[in-house]
């Protein structure tokens, strides 16, 4: 039986349901433990044994194509195609048409999946599609299905037709470009496919498949691969500091006197940590970040480069990179309803910092409240409303 040699990543797209971490970068550009999400694919590709990658780019490519090159860093061979406008998953792999072998995976690049879901597939059969069993499935394509083979997809249905959803990732031949049309999304493709009487099949995977798609999955994601770090105390530990594992601490990384870390929790490289400094499980921080005394940090993602003064308290946040944060920073946490474009959702959460933003002391913000890019905030404020892209607080 033939098997799989290739992957096509579709990773063109912005995520403006993940805005403002979307305003200057591509969705599957957003770290994730330190990492990011495209990365976690193209590792579970390598390990799964190929390692023919051809990237579908767009939205901020510049970022995708610096950072991952050709691949031979991540064991993988790398060919990029641009889509110039984001018309939708079908567009995109339509890009692909003449690089595509007679067998070809498919998925997108901002998942985190186990490497054991690409090599369940290896010697399936074309036309197949990943499927995993979710309770909410109000916003996946949700698959109705009889004795393995696909039936109907039903995007985003009001009513829990089935717990089966489409992870958007597909094994296919040269037959499925035969079938777009003017379609622009995929799931619409194997519509037509199923009409036309072709088999398409289901295979349920068990494994890590995990997507973002609004800001509070970011944390539930970190939360997962944070999980799964192993215990590594490098830099500079002083005296009186506890740690309790799992906990990944960076190279020329110093943790000052008396701060408390309890795992898992990951921080980067180049940072400095108190003294007293206290962090809580599920928190990821980035490099070259300065946390000051007497600040308490749980079940966060603080990006590259950010300052958080002394005496703060930021629980169920993610701050992005290049943020600083004055002393007695405030960033509540509580059950809220958040509305993201015409959706409205019950979520616990803390502050959504966009990157570049600049806060003074003795600021508060509300639970769930979302701060734009390079936005500055000044001192004795009660943020409890969102506040958009390059704003001025005063």
């Amino acid at each position: 039986m033939e098997t799989i040699e290739q992957a096509i990543i579709l990773a063109a797209g912005e995520g403006q349901r993940l805005r403002p971490f979307t305003s200057t970068r591509p969705k599957v550009m957003i770290p994730i433990a330190n990492k990011p999400m495209l990365q976690y694919v193209i590792e579970a590709l390598a390990l799964g044994g190929i390692h023919n990658i051809v990237i579908v780019v767009g939205y901020h490519k510049e970022q995708v194509l610096d950072f991952f090159s050709s691949g031979k860093q991540f064991n993988v061979e790398i060919q990029y195609v641009t889509q110039t406008q984001q018309l939708g998953t079908a567009h995109a792999l339509k890009q692909v048409q003449d690089l595509a072998h007679d067998k070809f995976l498919v998925m997108s690049g901002d998942n985190i999946l186990g490497y054991d879901v690409i090599a369940s597939l290896i010697y399936a059969p074309s036309n197949t599609i990943v499927a995993k069993k979710q309770e909410n499935v109000s916003k996946y394509g949700v698959i109705i299905a009889r004795g393995g083979v696909i039936n109907q997809i039903v995007e985003k249905p009001k009513e829990a037709i089935s717990q089966l959803v489409n992870t958007g990732i597909y094994l296919f031949n040269q037959e499925v470009f035969k079938f777009m049309d003017h379609e622009t999304e995929v799931p619409s493709v194997l519509q037509n496919m199923i009409t036309g009487g072709c088999e398409i099949r289901v295979q349920e995977t068990k494994s890590t498949w995990l997507d973002a798609v609004y800001p509070w999955d970011i944390l539930k994601l970190n939360d997962i691969a944070a999980s799964r770090v192993t215990h590594n105390t490098g830099g500079t530990i002083e005296d009186g500091v506890t740690i309790k594992p799992p906990v990944s601490i960076g190279k020329n990384t110093i943790i000052r006197g008396n701060s408390y870390i309890v795992g898992p929790a990951i921080i980067g490289e180049n940072c400095q940590i108190g003294p007293s400094v206290c962090i809580l499980p599920a928190t990821t921080i980035g490099d070259n970040v300065c946390v000051f005394p007497f600040t308490e940090i749980k079940n966060c993602v603080i990006g590259n480069s950010v300052e958080i003064g002394s005496s703060s308290f930021v629980h169920d946040s993610i701050i992005d990179r290049h943020c600083i944060l004055g002393g007695h920073f405030i960033a509540h946490s509580r059950k809220t309803e958040i509305k993201v474009e015409d959706e409205y959702h019950q979520v616990e959460m803390g502050a959504i910092i966009g990157e570049h933003s600049t806060i003074e002391d003795n600021v508060i913000v509300q639970p769930g409240v979302s701060i734009g890019t390079h936005t500055q905030i000044r001192a004795l404020k009660v943020i409890d409303r969102n506040i958009p892209d390059g704003s001025l607080v005063i």
